[in-house]
């Protein structure tokens, strides 16, 4: 990838055609040869000055993009992207660099044919917003839960509206919390409602079981970005992707071997190797094999902790055992988090878990799949982990954390206080949970009060599994304010209303 100025292209020898094609009109007219980018545009992990730019062409052809300041792209600049292949399903992403801080950005995307150089793709439009470097308001939304348990797109129940309803919000980033897709929820074409109406759902051929091969771990992205709403989001929002369970299949852990029928490969390893693939394909993180934990700056107020509590996940067991050497998230990601946590200067540390804390998430009548398992006393199995990042963090004087989580298709509010608490090492502190975007709807869990949880408000439907077409699909919205430093939290509905809200002052 290489920058070019709109002066150098003009210089260069190339100039004329690919400054031509690129920043104005094809340089051919539209005909059967001319590429096409099939899938939109996305952004994401944007901080003051880069940002990831993704997109997917229908054949072999290089990626341009171009950025400008103004709308009208008046003194922008061009990228030239990486040539994409169908090694990686035709997908590429171009990592912008030098961006202005705390600013809209705007941007579009062409593909270059390899074939007939100089023809290129009709643009792609889209825009991101920069990271502060100073004291500014931040506003952004986490939901998670994307096209689970049957519930597909169909358009005569709103599709997956509630993308438009975050869009419309105006949010700086999107902090996607895991299930960004259902590899394992194979969706059939009708589904009939308990009040007689039937859901049609939109059918592709890898939506039509669970996810094995590599290209049908793809087809699970490539699935949502054919709604209306989901892919407008997408193209205006910048998004934090993290993963969760589904991304491969239904509460796994490294080393599983499944005894679901509907597999025929059973070695998880082998399943989840192809979806990470596909994960970093389809979705715009930077680079092919980085790490999913990963801190992401924004700003004096903020830093957003995303964690990955899948990759080293221990056996879903009983959960209740002493060896700390076990867990959630390994040694060298529980020492990242520490070290971060105590190095950081922002007003407010999102540790963005994609299991929550203090919810009980079963794995069946004697396992658990969460940090929690129902013992209220001192902290054990993987609560050990989690207690020594709270107890260091209390013994620096760390300020300002909050978790953010999904996972339980449900939105709540839970206060952690070491007065009602087994242990009493750490500092009170919040998790809010949100979700689903767009999936059946559960809840709500007992809590385990090995940390002191109080539910304070509680979202959750009258019966399992409730449809998208019932409601009780939620997101989150946290608002910065930029002089005070106040955090203020929404939990809002699918139409983008405020179920409750509360501020926390730093």
């Amino acid at each position: 990838m290489s920058l070019i100025s709109r002066r150098n292209l003009l210089r260069a020898g190339v100039a004329g055609g690919v400054a031509g094609a690129v920043l104005e009109a094809p340089a051919f007219s539209a005909g059967p040869a001319r590429p096409i980018l099939t899938h939109g545009v996305q952004s994401g992990d944007a901080t003051a000055d880069t940002a990831v730019v993704w997109s997917r062409a229908d054949r072999p052809g290089r990626l341009w993009v171009q950025t400008s300041r103004r709308p009208d792209f008046r003194g922008s600049r061009v990228l030239r992207g990486p040539v994409v292949t169908p090694e990686t399903d035709f997908t590429g992403k171009v990592r912008l660099r030098g961006l202005p801080a705390g600013e809209r950005v705007y941007y579009r995307v062409k593909v270059e044919s390899l074939d007939r150089p100089g023809l290129f793709s009709a643009p792609v439009s889209g825009e991101l917003t920069t990271a502060p470097v100073r004291r500014g308001d931040v506003r952004f939304v986490w939901t998670a839960d994307v096209a689970g348990q049957g519930w597909g797109i169909d358009p005569a129940f709103g599709g997956m509206r509630l993308f438009e309803s975050m869009r419309r919000r105006r949010p700086d980033f999107l902090l996607h919390s895991g299930d960004t897709v259902y590899a394992d929820g194979p969706l059939a074409p009708t589904v009939t409602l308990p009040d007689g109406r039937i859901w049609r759902n939109l059918i592709t051929e890898p939506k039509s079981k669970v996810a094995e091969t590599l290209d049908e771990f793809r087809g699970q992205y490539a699935y949502n970005l054919l709604d209306e709403h989901y892919r407008r989001f997408a193209a205006e929002v910048p998004q934090i992707n993290q993963w969760d369970d589904h991304e491969v299949t239904n509460n796994w852990y490294p080393g599983e071997i499944l005894t679901d029928a509907r597999y025929t490969e059973k070695r998880v390893d082998v399943l989840a190797g192809r979806a990470q693939q596909a994960f970093h394909e389809w979705l715009p993180i930077p680079g092919t094999t980085a790490p999913i934990y990963r801190r992401i700056p924004y700003g004096p107020l903020l830093d957003v902790f995303v964690l990955d509590m899948r990759t080293v996940k221990d056996v879903n067991d009983g959960n209740t055992y002493a060896d700390p050497k076990r867990g959630l998230l390994g040694r060298e990601q529980r020492e990242w988090l520490i070290d971060g946590l105590r190095r950081s200067r922002a007003t407010w540390k999102v540790i963005a878990a994609d299991l929550p804390l203090g919810i009980i998430v079963p794995d069946g009548p004697a396992a658990q799949e969460g940090v929690a398992q129902g013992d209220p006393g001192t902290p054990k199995g993987r609560e050990l982990e989690f207690a020594e990042v709270l107890r260091s963090a209390h013994r620096h004087r760390v300020t300002g954390i909050v978790f953010l989580t999904a996972d339980v298709h449900y939105t709540a509010a839970h206060h952690y206080d070491p007065a009602r608490a087994a242990v009493q090492d750490f500092t009170p502190f919040w998790e809010f949970v949100s979700g689903p975007a767009h999936a059946g709807a559960f809840g709500p869990n007992a809590l385990d009060g090995t940390f002191g949880p109080e539910a304070v408000f509680v979202n959750a439907p009258p019966v399992a599994n409730t449809s998208p077409a019932d409601g009780f699909q939620h997101f989150g919205e946290v608002e910065i304010d930029g002089r005070s430093g106040a955090f203020t939290v929404h939990l809002r509905d699918r139409d983008g209303v405020s179920l409750w809200s509360t501020t926390l002052r730093p």
